[in-house]
């Protein structure tokens, strides 16, 4: 697993947890799941213990190996569709009928003095617990869990409701999902405004055409009810968890609904749980405006390494300009139309590493081959070589969708669109632009609480300084802090800040 393959970047992906699609207003780029065999078993009942078999292929996927000195296992588990009115509902969507979820644990065989479990989730939402185990288990030298951490724990991932492997929703063709990249990030015309409101609306009617009034119990509190099974799965008496980006969501929902059920919450990257899809979207458009800044600005003082210096913004905007006009085609038949440059500009802008990738591909479109472009999109879209997709962005939207109270009408997006081009000129409009995705979606809404945990221990929340979206840069102060808090449950001093790598 090198810095320069493609396992790799995706892995750095995610781990930094994108956290912006105009698809659905929030997403996350994840690594190519590994596909779900007959081996898994049946599910475990719900309440009953599950079985666990052991489970190298799923490493083997993923990385083309295993982690050395891990052992890897699996295991499904039954849970309600609808907790509202606990197994064997009577009332309700979905009332009676049970969700599957996959779970992976990642043992090391040097483990000693065993705490329990770190249950683990990546963001998204949308992500692959079970991969994002995986990964973790590759150790600190891979961007992993350190040693002091997994000689205590079992580090266990869960593919949450609807991800993956836990009966996944599915219900946006490849088709769509390439319209919906390849289109204009800033559809600036009425015109071009109204194709990108019908294909949302086709969107949306597939996925309420498929699973109706049952679109709701895709979301968070849902998976967070889920979560303690998890918990009781695993053998622990209260939850000790890892969640990056949403997966903090998903983590303080958590702890709100079971607050005598925590041991030790970590919410790295943490999302604002009353903040609003608005206050969202305009956030994130201005942290992912500073990163391009800070692009453009290593770009002009590193043209050696940067073919698109001194003016990067000028080149990316020209070449975000023509693709308007006349696209250059791949060898693949696709044009490399303004969305997908978009997004090989959005890929690249979490890691300084991929800052030079970035520079290459504009260099290389310019000069008639847009094959960069197409990876870097691609690695963010989830799209593999045949052009299918994963079903990331289908469960992001329908989570997302059944969270969110607030929905702005078109009106009222059109409007933001003309305003944040003014202030986020490259990536405000497509931030507002892909609020259409829920204010187009048929399903109801199930929002999470939000609030004080009051009962819970203290809880260790990660904030970033300068990421575009929510992760923390890695370093040994923060590093040190969380080992503390997670083996020895010492709290890190109020108000702790750390510098940079």
């Amino acid at each position: 697993m090198t810095r320069t393959s493609d396992r790799s970047r995706r892995f750095r992906l995610t781990l930094a947890g994108l956290a912006a699609a105009a698809l659905v207003a929030a997403g996350c780029t994840l690594p190519a799941f590994a596909p779900r065999t007959d081996a898994d078993g049946e599910a475990a009942a719900p309440g009953t213990a599950p079985t666990w078999r052991a489970c190298p292929e799923v490493a083997e996927e993923l990385v083309g190996r295993t982690a050395p000195g891990i052992r890897y296992e699996c295991a499904r588990i039954r849970v309600p569709r609808n907790w509202g009115g606990g197994a064997g509902a009577t009332a309700g969507p979905g009332a009676g009928e049970t969700f599957e979820i996959a779970l992976l644990r990642a043992r090391s065989t040097k483990q000693r003095d065993r705490i329990g479990s770190l249950v683990i989730n990546p963001g998204g939402p949308g992500g692959s617990g079970v991969d994002t185990a995986v990964y973790l288990s590759f150790g600190p030298a891979f961007g992993g869990l350190p040693t002091a951490v997994t000689d205590r724990f079992d580090i266990v991932g869960f593919d949450p409701r609807g991800v993956a492997r836990s009966s996944p929703v599915k219900c946006i063709s490849d088709a769509d999902l390439d319209a919906s990249f390849g289109y204009d990030p800033d559809p600036e015309s009425q015109r071009a405004f109204a194709g990108f409101v019908a294909l949302s609306q086709r969107i949306g009617r597939g996925c309420g055409d498929r699973y109706g009034d049952q679109l709701p119990l895709y979301g968070t509190e849902q998976a967070a009810r889920d979560m303690d099974a998890v918990r009781a799965a695993v053998g622990d008496d209260k939850l000790t968890y890892l969640g990056y980006s949403y997966g903090t969501l998903l983590g303080a929902t958590y702890a709100q609904l079971y607050p005598q059920r925590v041991r030790a919450l970590v919410l790295d990257g943490a999302v604002d749980p009353k903040q609003g899809v608005i206050a969202g979207s305009e956030s994130q458009a201005k942290g992912f405006e500073r990163a391009f800044d800070n692009f453009t600005r290593w770009c002009a003082a590193n043209a050696g390494r940067c073919p698109i210096g001194p003016d990067a913004r000028a080149a990316v905007t020209s070449a975000i300009d023509k693709a308007r006009v006349s696209p250059v085609r791949g060898d693949d038949g696709r044009d490399a139309t303004a969305g997908w440059i978009f997004y090989a500009v959005v890929s690249s802008l979490y890691t300084e590493s991929g800052w030079q990738e970035l520079a290459r591909a504009v260099d290389r479109l310019e000069g008639g081959d847009p094959t960069e472009v197409f990876r870097l999109a691609d690695a963010y879209a989830g799209r593999e070589e045949e052009g299918r997709y994963s079903n990331l962005f289908d469960a992001n939207l329908a989570v997302n969708c059944a969270d969110e109270e607030e929905r702005p009408s078109r009106e009222r997006i059109r409007q933001l669109q003309s305003q944040w081009r003014e202030k986020y000129p490259l990536f405000g409009p497509a931030l507002a632009v892909g609020m259409l995705s829920c204010t187009e979606w048929p399903g109801g809404r199930d929002p999470y609480p939000t609030g004080r945990a009051d009962g819970a221990p203290p809880i260790v929340v990660v904030g970033t300084t300068g990421d575009p979206a929510t992760p923390y840069e890695q370093t040994s102060c923060i590093t040190a802090a969380v080992d503390a808090y997670l083996i020895d449950l010492t709290v890190p001093r109020e108000g702790l800040r750390c510098p940079a790598r």
